[in-house]
C-alpha cells in the first residue's frame, strides 16, 4: 500500500506535492520521494523514513518546476531500500521518466524476465519498475498513448502518477482496486490517492479517475484515454476497512460512514449484552467503535490512549518492528478500565500478535473481560494486490478455529463481522468489490513469484 500525490500546472508543484504527502503519510512509512520538472529537466528526493523527517524547506526549494509527482512507499514487492523508493526516475532516448505506483503487479516476475531477456537491465527489485522499461520502449508518439502500450497484458493492481517529460500522466487498473482522485486548485490539477490529500492544500475535487483510464494533462490541456473497465469492478474493500483515513471519501464513498455502518453491523451480528462499556483500538477503528455504540447502546469510552508518534503497526516491515512498536504505541486508562467487563473493536486481526499485546495491555490495567469484535471478517488468505500478506501461514485464521483464536489472544468471547455484512454496509456495496483475502475468491491467477524478496 503507498500513496501518490502530484500536481501541473503551479509554479510550487513540489511544495504542494511535499505537502500532500503529509495527508499520505498513513498509507506508507517505509521511504518517500519527490520529482519535479522545470524546462525538460527532471530532479528528485528520494529518502528512507517520514515525509516530515526527511526533506526539509530548503531541500524541497531546490525542487523547481510548475509539474511534480511524489510518493509514500509502504513495500509489498522488492525490499525495503533505497533504490525501492519512489518515484523511480531514469533518463531514455526520448527524454525523461518518473513513476510512483500505488498497488502491486502478479505477473511482473515473467515480465520483468521477457525484459531481461531483451536486454533491459534494472536497478531495483521492485514490480513497478517494469513499467519503466516497457514505456522507455514504446514505439507510441503521445505520453498516454506509450501509457497504454507499457500497461497492456500486465496484471493486478495500479493506481499510477507518470512524468514524461513535462507531461503528467494518471491511470488506474481496469478492475479499480486502488483509489486516485483528481482535483482543482486554480488552473492546476492534481492528483491524489485520497481526498484528503486534496484538502490539505486546498484543491476541490472533481472526480475519481476511473477504473481503465489514463488522464494526461501538459501546457496544452488535458486529454483522456479509456483503456475499459473490467465488466466487473474489483475495488480493495479493505480500503473503507483499515487503510484510508476518515476524512477521506473513497471509491465515491465516505470512509467514516462506512466505518460506523460497519459498526452497527457488527453489534447486531455480535452484541455484548452485559458488558459495560465499548472502546476503539485507535486509530482505524474509531468510527468502527462509535457505530458499535451506537448501535448496543453502550457507552463509548477512550479506554486505550494512542502515542500518536510511533507509525502504524501492521505497515511495519519486520514482525520485530510490529511488537516492539505495540509496547510503546497504546497505553490503557486504568480507571476506565478497571473492573470492568469491556468490548474491544479493532478493524482486523492479521497476524494476531499485536492483538494480543493489546488484550494483555487491557487485562493488565483490571479489565473484569474482554469481548473482542472484528469489523471485517477473518483474514485467510494472502492478498496479491498491495497488502503485505503474502503467506497464510502468517495469518492467524488461516490456521487457527474462531474458539483456538480468542484463546491466542486472550479473549473471553471473539465475534467477526460475516462477509454479507461487511460488504452490505460499504458505500456501493455488496458488488464491486474485492474480498479476496477474506473470501478466497481471487478475481487474478497467482502470482509466480508468492514472498517478497526482504533483502536487509
Amino acid at each position: 500500500m503507498c500513496g501518490v500525490f502530484g500536481v501541473s500546472g503551479n509554479a510550487s508543484a513540489a511544495e504542494l506535492v511535499h505537502l500532500g504527502l503529509y495527508s499520505l503519510q498513513h498509507r506508507g512509512q517505509e521511504s518517500a520521494g519527490i520529482v519535479a520538472v522545470r524546462d525538460g529537466e527532471a530532479h528528485g528526493l528520494r529518502a528512507m523514513g517520514l515525509v516530515g523527517e526527511k526533506f526539509g524547506p530548503d531541500a524541497i526549494k531546490g525542487l523547481q518546476g510548475s509539474t511534480a509527482i511524489g510518493h509514500t512507499r509502504y513495500s509489498t514487492a522488492g525490499s525495503s531500500t533505497l533504490e525501492n523508493a519512489q518515484p523511480a526516475l531514469v533518463n531514455f532516448k526520448g527524454g525523461h521518466i518518473a513513476l510512483a505506483h500505488n498497488g502491486n503487479l502478479v505477473n511482473a516476475p515473467e515480465v520483468r524476465v521477457q525484459l531481461e531477456a531483451a536486454g533491459s537491465i534494472f536497478s531495483s527489485t521492485m514490480d513497478s519498475e517494469v513499467i519503466v522499461h516497457r514505456l522507455a520502449r514504446s514505439g507510441a508518439t503521445k505520453p498516454e498513448e506509450q501509457l497504454a502500450e507499457a500497461l497492456q497484458g500486465l496484471e493486478g493492481a495500479y493506481s499510477l502518477l507518470v512524468l514524461i517529460n513535462d507531461t503528467l500522466l494518471a491511470a488506474r487498473d481496469p478492475n479499480g482496486w486502488r483509489p486516485l482522485v483528481m482535483g482543482k486548485l486554480g488552473d492546476a490539477t492534481v492528483f491524489a490517492s485520497e481526498t484528503c490529500a486534496l484538502d490539505i492544500v486546498g484543491a476541490t475535487l472533481v472526480r475519481e479517475v476511473l477504473p481503465g483510464e489514463i488522464i494526461a494533462v501538459d501546457k496544452n490541456g488535458m486529454r483522456t484515454l479509456e483503456l475499459g473497465a473490467a465488466p466487473v469492478l474489483h475495488r480493495c474493500v479493505f480500503e473503507h476497512v483499515y487503510f484510508a483515513r476518515p476524512d477521506s471519501s473513497v471509491f465515491g464513498g465516505s470512509v467514516d460512514r462506512a466505518r460506523r455502518a460497519l459498526g452497527r453491523r457488527l453489534a447486531v451480528e455480535h452484541p455484548a449484552p452485559n458488558a459495560d462499556l465499548v472502546f476503539a483500538v485507535p486509530d482505524s477503528a474509531n468510527a468502527a467503535a462509535l457505530g458499535f455504540s451506537e448501535e448496543s447502546g453502550l457507552p463509548l469510552e477512550h479506554a486505550l490512549i494512542r502515542n500518536h508518534y510511533v507509525g502504524r503497526t501492521f505497515i511495519q516491515p519486520t514482525q520485530a518492528g510490529r511488537d516492539a512498536k505495540v509496547k510503546v504505541k497504546y497505553n490503557p486508562v486504568r480507571e476506565i478500565l478497571r473492573g470492568k467487563s469491556v468490548v474491544m473493536v479493532d478493524d482486523s486481526i492479521v497476524r494476531g500478535t499485536t492483538t494480543r499485546g493489546i488484550v494483555a495491555l487491557v487485562r493488565a490495567a483490571g479489565a473484569r473481560e474482554v469481548h473482542m469484535r472484528v469489523s471485517s471478517p477473518p483474514i485467510t488468505g494472502p492478498c496479491w494486490y498491495g497488502i503485505d500478506t503474502p503467506d497464510k501461514s502468517q495469518l492467524i485464521a488461516a490456521n487457527l478455529t474462531l474458539a483456538q483464536i480468542a484463546e491466542k489472544i486472550g479473549v473471553d468471547s471473539l465475534g467477526y463481522i460475516s462477509l454479507d455484512g461487511m460488504l452490505g454496509a460499504v458505500p456501493g456495496g455488496p458488488t464491486g468489490f474485492c474480498h479476496a483475502c477474506f473470501s478466497g475468491d481471487y478475481p487474478t491467477r497467482a502470482p509466480s513469484v508468492i514472498a517478497k524478496n526482504r533483502m536487509g
